[in-house]
């Protein structure tokens, strides 16, 4: 029976495995080996005798069953017996050979199944595949492949038979006539020489240890000379690299003298291939083979053929590799051996060759060739040992090329010499220095253009190499450490190893410390002699001058303080101590920034100090002479690097301070003013640095030598002082003047101050005065540059307000000139800014400026700054690039534009600044308010442009000079600030200018100029107001966009002003606004009326007299604009109109057309202005909308089928006006009063109007205007009532329940069909959470209109309340009851959409107050239970709505009221857990859930039976296609799991089904079924009955998971439940599934198929 059976399960699978999807034919193989791992012998045969009876069967199928055979062969190989060994062998036999032509996945397939019965029975395999290789005749190409395979798979068992397989096969070989029968032939020849070599090697483990080689060397050389001398001259390439394949083994088993006797001929011929094959990896690794061979017998007729060897191994090596050509490379390492093998046989011979070809114009040869000559100094290091110096020599045309390849190859060969010793031989010196000029490198200098033949080279390949292998040398090749050490520091100061210090520098930082190591107190430096080391002086100022550019190199700084640091000792035996602190603060500060964020300056603060520290250290005037020596010697070195020549001159003038030789300073200072380079702008400036850092210490010598260079006799026929020129070109004049005026300023600044004094106006201004009519841009720079730091030290100076400046009037005018000839609408230069400064420091010296010079200087500087064009960023808005320019440019790299505009910001901040100063020093001079109403009157025309980057700065501007003046008052007596009113009207209708940072300024100017009043009424300066502070307070709501918050912003500033104007100044104020009115900047202009209504209101009572003049001016101004202060006067007039006759102003505004217009919403909100009157207006208005129905059915068309509803007219108008009036916020408390009624009127006018057209004749109106043209606002009867819902709320204070509405799309849900009802829950659940005090009232309105003849009105208030039960403010404010009470009463309504929505609502008393549920629970079950009985819904909603309510319910009811009805909901809810809708599916398999939760592990067993029931259904559903219904399977499982008692099985559920946790559906399958037959094997049947309904479930991976089911349940079941199973129902609806229109069903079947093999 059990044969019988394991025999029919294989057949079904062996039947399917016709299946036409791979994915089920792989399934079916593994179910097939699955079978097989419980019953391989029974599995076997069914395999054999199905392919035996099935002689039909397309060999793709036969190709599955024969792999599945053979992997259950080798699995368990020790199983099988004789007879069913053979039986295998015979099919496999018969299937390899059964059609003479090549089928390879077949045949293959066949033959491996015969290798893997080999591994054991090897003599039967050999018996049938010998009995198909009979002498005489050729066998199939598959037997001869299997004889190669067995050879390699059962190499000891194998090799015996070989002798007589080689000796039947080579008679054959003359009888091949076929090329594809030769390549067998000729891979079988190299496996057999293969695992005989193999056998050879390992003899000792051999079944026969006598084995020799020259058993075989007859029959191999027989076969050597058929492949050699026949086959390989065939024309099929696939033929010839077979024989050159077998060729390489078998070299090794020919007798030695045929060997010898045949390489003549063998190597050529092997040779020749190369140029017939395009790959020749076979053909290389054979010559390797053969090569080892003949240097193993000590062939003597290599000499003869090596050099043909060598040229065709060398051009194999010159072949381009490409790194995506796996082949190429396995060649290039295949010819690399065998040229180590040459190497090794002839090492002169083989330099002789390959040397010579380093002097060739071939890039690929010279690249190949030292590729070849590292690789065999690396290799063959014992036969090159005595041809170093030959090797070293031939070098030196290679280091001189300038291929980036072929510097890449000379570095790597040079890296394996220096493991080698090489290096240390004469010439190596030579090595190392190329490898520090590749160091240096720059990276666009490695840039080459790939060619059509050469591979493309990343761009720092070469630097990169070269930096590592320089380092790896250094470090971890210990002879070279007497090499490069102190070779390398010869490399330190030229300046073409630049690129090449960092590297430099930590390989000697290593060096040396190792040295140091070696003798601690040695000089690390030995010169003896050896004038190419660079001195202590050289090196120092080297390192400390690149030094300065840290970043730049890989970090060349730090690496350069590092070796200063470890050289100490060498540079001066006094420095250690001080730089044993010192180096390290300075690495730290590297540390702590990045290229892009070291402060330059600060940094080269740092290291001058750090060189000043180091001189006073040495203290030697001697060293210090000889370094300033060196670095002027060192000056020009540096031409193409600026900021290290810059900061070299900071140097030399550091050094020349701490020289005490006056002779030694005036030398060098004259020497450089002879060398310098003028033409170079950074020359000119560090030339200047150098003299005002001498000056510090020798500020006579330093004009001296200044004073001298012009009065030299270079210059002495000069007449004027910078006149001497003329010989040269006037530009080149001009630079040398730009340096001259430069070097005075510098020597200004740094000049101790009270020598300047004396000096300033003889030798600096004096000089300085004679270019000032120069046109040079470049020399006007250095001039208003030098000035400005020439008065900064006066100023500086401790009399330096005392100083009288006899220049003062003439320097003024020239730095006046300077800035007027600037372009004011551009900034390009610091011209203007310099001047500015100097103009700031000249105005505060003696004398005085006259009053006329004073203006023409801030005019002129008003002019030249305010005008300037704002450049903003491309994406930026022009205001915020004017208004606060930032440096911070965002964008990595940064274009030419981008460092344009990093610039303009720059400049622009510090030319402001310098404004800013110069007005305040001015405004200091005059600190009055009549000298500060002269700065405003400077300004105001900037105040009021039309041009708003103007405005802005010109606000900013006097922001500043406002809190100047208010911070340096001084106030003796009490005068009036008689001019307060004219600046504060000026200022404050610019707190709405439509720039917000000019808004925010002007506050800025009111605040001072509140206190500065204060100050004049004779308050303290620290006196705090705290009306004025609130100014401080407002600026934030001036920046917001919205123009009622800014209008708001400038009434309560208004506000603050006339608490504190005093009554003589309020005319001038309002005076001052009324000219704002025509402001062109609309804001401004709206700010005045506001300002002046606030006035009027606050104020007005003291302006009697004044009366008629302002309403002169208003009328005016009314008449010249219509805005919002025209409306105001309407306004006025309706609200007096409507407290006497309000119901007549309010049926007249009904009648205005409709929509209304602008002008009618105003007039409708102006009666709002008094709460009284407010509340009179809006009960009529709900009258209204009341009185008349809300729309009345007509039908468009004759034969149109329903009626459409038009709105009526009445309660449309009534709806419009009430939500203006209650948009307007002094509506408030009317609101408030009516806002029960309000509320609920609106909802249901919400209710029903959905859908609703407008009138007939607005409807035609809109059409006339869409045909003519003109827009018009339509008006909708359902958005107006949400509308006039909105403003009620907002103006009754529930903004909150706006905008969660808003959020979550509730107002757009109200006003479709489709969402009403989900608009009406959010909206009642909003109110719940923050409207809650006010909903007793409002329910109390909505229990009347449940009765209403709408049914949408019932549908909507029905909704309202049923969500409310979800809040448990119904509980709190003690509404339950009620509520309850009337949605029970509304069970019956003959809406089945009311009907669900009150068993909603009764269900939501477990999430609003579940306190009381338990003391309502019958009643509530009741309601639901006959909701899911109720029969009159045929789409079953009702019921949907009864399980998800129940679901609610089931945690919180009395457990004995749960009893009662529990088997009832199990039964009933049932049906439901297989419905096509999604949401019957996900309600019933969770309320189910709950039902198992409730009975907390204590169920009875009638009820554990719908339990059972339900597991299977609920298993395969986590399949579902809907995740809803998957995560109510995960729910439902967890909760059942107590319910089974079985602890390990809930532990699984629990593990497993945890929500938002992955699921391995198989994984989880597979443990549930196993703890499931562990502990309930009486379910199987049960189970398995289930399982196969669902067989023909209509989702496709459900119906793919019940037969996982199936299977699994079987897999882990005990055998003797197999009564419980009907197999043959079983075995015919998985047969049924294997025809199943998706593969992964079929597959599925297929795999449970194979574990069915349990019942055997």
């Amino acid at each position: 029976m059990s044969e019988t059976y394991v025999k029919r399960l294989s057949t079904i699978l062996l039947d399917a495995i016709t299946d036409k999807d791979p994915r089920v034919q792989e399934q079916v193989c593994g179910a097939l080996c699955a079978l097989g791992e419980s019953q391989p012998v029974e599995v076997l045969s069914a395999c054999e005798e199905h392919l035996r009876l099935h002689e039909k069967l397309a060999h793709p199928y036969r190709t599955m069953i024969l792999r599945a055979m053979e992997i259950v062969v080798s699995n368990h190989i020790g199983e099988l017996d004789k007879d069913m060994a053979r039986a295998i062998i015979l099919l496999a036999s018969n299937e390899m050979t059964r059609v003479k032509e090549l089928v390879s996945d077949w045949q293959q397939a066949a033959s491996s199944v015969l290798v893997a019965v080999g591994r054991r029975f090897i003599s039967s395999v050999m018996e049938e595949l010998l009995s198909k290789f009979q002498p005489g005749l050729l066998p199939h190409p598959c037997t001869m492949h299997t004889l190669a395979s067995l050879s390699v798979s059962n190499v000891f068992g194998m090799v015996p038979f070989l002798t007589s397989i080689l000796s039947t096969m080579l008679p054959m070989l003359g009888a091949a006539k076929h090329d594809s029968m030769k390549v067998v032939f000729c891979c079988a020849l190299q496996r057999f020489s293969e695992s005989t070599l193999e056998y050879l090697a390992n003899l000792d483990q051999a079944p026969d240890p006598t084995v020799r080689k020259d058993a075989f060397a007859s029959d191999i050389s027989g076969a050597y000379d058929i492949l050699f001398h026949q086959w390989l001259q065939s024309r099929e390439a696939k033929l010839r690299l077979a024989v050159v394949e077998a060729l390489g083994p078998m070299s090794h088993l020919l007798p030695s003298e045929k060997l010898e006797e045949q390489l003549p001929k063998l190597l050529p011929g092997v040779l020749a291939l190369y140029k017939k094959h395009a790959e020749t990896v076979h053909v290389s690794k054979s010559l390797g083979q053969i090569l080892e061979a003949a240097v193993s017998v000590g062939s003597r007729t290599l000499d003869v053929q090596l050099d043909s060897l060598l040229a065709a191994l060398h051009t194999q090596i010159c072949v381009p590799v490409e790194s995506s050509s796996p082949l190429v490379m396995s060649n290039q390492k295949e010819v690399l051996r065998c040229f180590t093998v040459l190497a090794c046989y002839s090492p002169d011979r083989l330099l002789a060759f390959l040397l010579p070809k380093l002097d060739t114009s071939n890039e690929r040869t010279r690249v190949g060739t030292l590729q070849v000559l590292r690789h065999v100094i690396n290799t063959a290091a014992a036969q090159m040992e005595v041809k170093k110096p030959f090797i070293l020599s031939s070098m030196k045309l290679p280091l001189l090329d300038t291929n980036n390849k072929v510097k890449r190859a000379v570095v790597q060969v040079v890296s394996a010499m220096a493991h080698h010793g090489y290096l240390e031989q004469p010439g190596g010196k030579a090595m190392v220095e190329y490898i520090v000029q590749q160091c240096a490198l720059p990276p666009e200098a490695e840039t080459q253009k790939p060619g059509a033949d050469s591979e493309a080279l990343a761009a720092d390949s070469v630097q990169a190499i070269s930096v590592s292998t320089l380092y790896l040398v250094s470090t971890t090749v210990d002879r070279m450490g007497e090499v490069l050490w102190p070779y390398l520091l010869e490399f330190l100061v030229p300046i073409r190893f630049t690129g090449a210090l960092s590297p430099l520098c930590r390989s000697l930082v290593h060096l040396a410390q190792k040295r140091q190591e070696a003798g601690a107190h040695a000089p690390l430096i030995q010169y003896n002699g050896n004038v190419h080391l660079p001195s202590p002086y050289a090196i120092t100022t080297r390192l400390l001058v690149v030094s300065s550019n840290p970043y730049v190199g890989d970090g060349r700084g730090a690496a350069s303080l590092r070796l200063l640091s470890v050289l100490h000792q060498d540079i001066h035996p006094a420095l250690g101590q001080r730089w044993a602190t010192a180096i390290p603060l300075l690495l730290e500060h590297l540390d702590e920034y990045s290229e892009e964020t070291l402060p330059q300056e600060e940094w080269e603060e740092k290291l001058l100090m750090f060189l000043r520290d180091s001189l006073a250290v040495v203290s030697d005037n001697t060293w210090v002479c000889q370094l300033t020596l060196e670095m002027c010697k060192q000056l020009p070195n540096y031409n193409g690097m600026p900021l290290e020549k810059n900061f070299l001159y900071k140097c030399v003038g550091t050094t020349l301070g701490a020289a005490s030789s006056k002779e030694v300073v005036r030398k060098h200072l004259q020497e450089l003013l002879e060398t310098a380079r003028y033409q170079e702008e950074r020359d000119r400036e560090g030339l200047a640095c150098c003299f005002g850092i001498c000056a510090i210490s020798h500020l006579d010598d330093t004009l001296a030598q200044l004073e001298d260079f012009v009065k030299s006799d270079v210059l002495r026929k000069s007449a004027g002082i910078f006149s001497i020129f003329k010989d040269r070109s006037e530009s080149e004049a001009d630079r040398v003047r730009s340096a001259l005026i430069l070097c005075y300023g510098h020597v200004a600044a740094r000049a101790p101050r009270e020598l300047l004094l004396a000096r300033v106006e003889a030798d600096v201004f004096r000089n300085m005065s004679q270019c000032f009519s120069t046109k040079d841009p470049a020399l006007r720079l250095s001039l208003v540059q030098s000035v400005c730091m020439a008065t900064q030290a006066i100023c500086s100076s401790a009399h330096g307000g005392s100083f009288h400046l006899l220049r003062k009037a003439e320097l003024v005018a020239q730095m006046v000139e300077f800035i007027k000839a600037e372009p004011p609408d551009s900034l390009r230069t610091p011209i203007r800014k310099k001047a500015m400064l100097a103009c700031m420091y000249l105005v505060t010296l003696e004398p005085a400026l006259e009053e006329q010079v004073q203006a023409d200087l801030i005019h002129s500087c008003l002019h030249s700054v305010m005008a300037v064009l704002p450049e903003p960023e491309e994406g930026d808005s022009l205001q915020e690039l004017s208004v606060a320019p930032t440096v911070a440019l965002s964008r990595g790299g940064g274009s030419q534009q981008d460092w344009q505009l990093l610039f303009f910001q720059s400049l622009y901040l510090d030319t402001m600044q310098a404004l800013k100063d110069l007005l305040t020093s001015l405004l200091q001079r005059n600190m009055t308010p009549q000298g500060l109403q002269v700065m405003v009157e400077h300004l105001s025309p900037w105040i009021k442009s039309p041009k708003g980057h103007e405005r802005v700065r010109a606000l900013g501007l006097s922001a500043c000079l406002l809190q100047f003046f208010l911070e340096h008052l001084q106030i003796s007596a009490l005068v009036p600030f008689h001019n307060l009113g004219l600046l504060v009207g000026l200022f404050s209708p610019r707190c709405a200018d439509l720039w917000p940072a000019t808004r925010r300024e002007a506050v800025s100017c009111v605040h001072s100029l509140l206190y500065l009043q204060l100050g004049y009424e004779g308050f303290s300066r620290d006196y705090r107001d705290d009306v004025a502070e609130q100014l401080l307070s407002l600026k934030d709501g001036l920046v917001h966009p919205d123009p009622a918050i800014l209008f708001h912003t400038c009434h309560s500033i208004a506000q603050i002003i006339a608490k504190r104007l005093p009554p003589d100044q309020l005319i001038s104020l309002l005076l001052t606004l009324f000219e704002g009115l025509g402001d062109p900047d609309k804001n401004c202009s709206r700010a005045a009326t506001v300002m002046i209504n606030c006035l009027l209101k606050e104020r007005g009572n003291m302006l009697q007299e004044k009366v008629p003049e302002i309403v002169s001016v208003l009328r005016s101004k009314m008449q010249e604009t219509r805005e919002e202060h025209v409306l105001q006067a309407a306004q006025h007039s309706v609200f007096v109109l409507a407290a006497h006759h309000r119901a007549a102003v309010v049926s007249s505004l009904l009648g205005s057309p409709l929509p209304f217009d602008s002008h009618t919403c105003t007039l409708w909100r102006a009666l709002a202005l008094e709460p009284g009157l407010a509340a009179q207006v809006l009960g009529l208005l709900l009258e209204k909308i009341s009185r008349d129905v809300p729309f009345k059915e007509s039908r468009a068309f004759l034969l149109s089928s329903t009626p459409d509803r038009v709105a009526t007219l009445l309660p449309l108008a009534a709806t419009c006006a009430l939500h203006e009036v209650a948009s307007a916020p002094a509506s408030g408390p009317a609101v408030l009063e009516l806002y029960p009624q309000l509320f609920v009127a609106l909802l249901l006018r919400v209710s029903c109007t959905m859908g609703v057209q407008p009138p007939r004749h607005l409807q035609a109106k809109e059409r006339r205007s869409a045909s003519s043209g003109l827009a018009s606002r339509s008006l909708e009867p359902c958005s107006s009532a949400v509308d006039a819902l909105q403003a009620v709320l907002i103006r009754s204070g529930n903004e909150d329940v706006v905008q969660r509405m808003e959020l979550d799309g509730g107002w757009q849900l109200l006003k479709t069909s489709a969402g009403h009802e989900e608009g009406v829950t959010q909206l009642a659940s909003a109110m719940a959470k923050f409207a809650g005090p006010r909903l007793p009232l409002v329910m109390k309105v909505l229990f009347a209109t449940q009765s209403s003849v709408y049914e949408v009105q019932r549908i909507t208030s029905t909704a309202f309340l049923a969500e409310l039960l979800s809040s448990n403010v119904v509980n709190d404010l003690m509404l339950l009851e009620s509520l309850l009470d009337n949605l029970m009463a509304r069970q019956k309504d003959t809406s089945a959409r009311v009907r669900r929505l009150v068993l909603r609502g009764l269900a939501n008393v477990a999430l609003g107050s579940p306190d009381k549920v338990r003391t309502h629970g019958p009643q509530l079950l009741t309601a639901m239970i006959g909701g899911l009985d109720d029969g009159d819904d045929p789409h079953s909603l009702v019921a949907l709505e009864a399980m998800v309510g129940l679901a609610r319910l089931m945690d919180l009811v009395d457990a004995w009221d749960l009893r009662a009805v529990l088997l009832h909901i199990a039964v009933r809810i049932r049906p439901f857990f297989d419905s096509e809708r999604m949401e019957f599916r996900s309600a019933s398999i969770r309320l189910f859930g709950h039902l198992n939760k409730a009975c907390r592990g204590d169920c009875e067993d009638v009820f554990l039976e719908q339990v059972v029931g339900g597991l299977a259904p609920l298993l395969l559903h986590l399949q579902d296609p809907q995740a809803p219904v998957v995560a109510a399977c995960r729910f439902a499982l967890r909760m059942c799991g107590p319910n089974l008692e079985c602890e390990e099985l809930a532990a699984v559920f629990q593990k497993h089904l945890q929500e938002g946790r992955g699921l391995h559906f198989g994984e989880f399958l597979n443990t549930t079924c196993k703890h499931l037959m562990r502990h309930f094997p009486d379910l199987l049947g049960r189970l398995l009955s289930t399982s196969l309904f669902y067989f023909k479930s209509s989702w496709e991976d459900v119906r793919a998971a019940a037969p996982m089911l199936t299977g699994f349940l079987v897999l882990h079941v005990e055998a003797e439940q197999r009564p419980q199973v009907d197999l043959e129902q079983l075995l015919a609806a998985l047969q049924l599934l294997l025809k199943d229109p998706a593969p992964e069903v079929r597959a599925k079947a297929a795999e449970t198929l194979g574990r069915l093999v349990k019942f055997a």
